[in-house]
């Protein structure tokens, strides 16, 4: 089996995997839970392959979490997936759409948030914060 890339659909608790070859020939489908869907990845997918997942606040953490173990990670904006859906929407069919949109040329990608990143574009921004973040603002000049 050699898988070359592989569509991820996140959910609170069940995470639907697809793969496919270079041929675009299914090689696995799966459904895994959240604890045990990472170690599924490492023994089925070789490192170096692509995966995709939708964007979503999640996703970022995933994506981290991959690329330390060495696959290219390719964020998509939910918008892009949507008309590569088959059929009626549910989890399985959107892992296989995230996996064929992965597959589009001119596609465009997001790129992962490193963990620092999202914090710092609020300390530097000059955007007004929400009143909640009264006291955190005042401690980061």
């Amino acid at each position: 089996m050699n898988i070359s890339r592989v569509g991820v659909d996140i959910a609170k608790s069940v995470f639907h995997v697809h793969g496919v070859d270079r041929h675009d020939q299914v090689q696995w489908r799966g459904k895994y839970s959240r604890d045990k869907w990472l170690d599924a990845i490492a023994n089925r997918v070789p490192v170096g392959a692509e995966i995709g997942m939708e964007a979503c606040a999640s996703a970022h953490h995933w994506a981290r979490e991959l690329q330390t173990r060495g696959y290219h990670v390719k964020l998509i904006a939910a918008q892009f997936v949507k008309p590569y859906v088959k059929s009626n929407k549910n989890d399985r069919v959107d892992a296989e759409a995230i996996c064929e949109t992965m597959s589009r040329p001119n596609m465009r990608f997001g790129m992962s948030r490193q963990r620092t990143g999202s914090v710092k574009s609020w300390c530097i921004s000059g955007r007004p914060r929400p009143t909640r973040f009264a006291a955190w603002s005042a401690s980061t000049v």
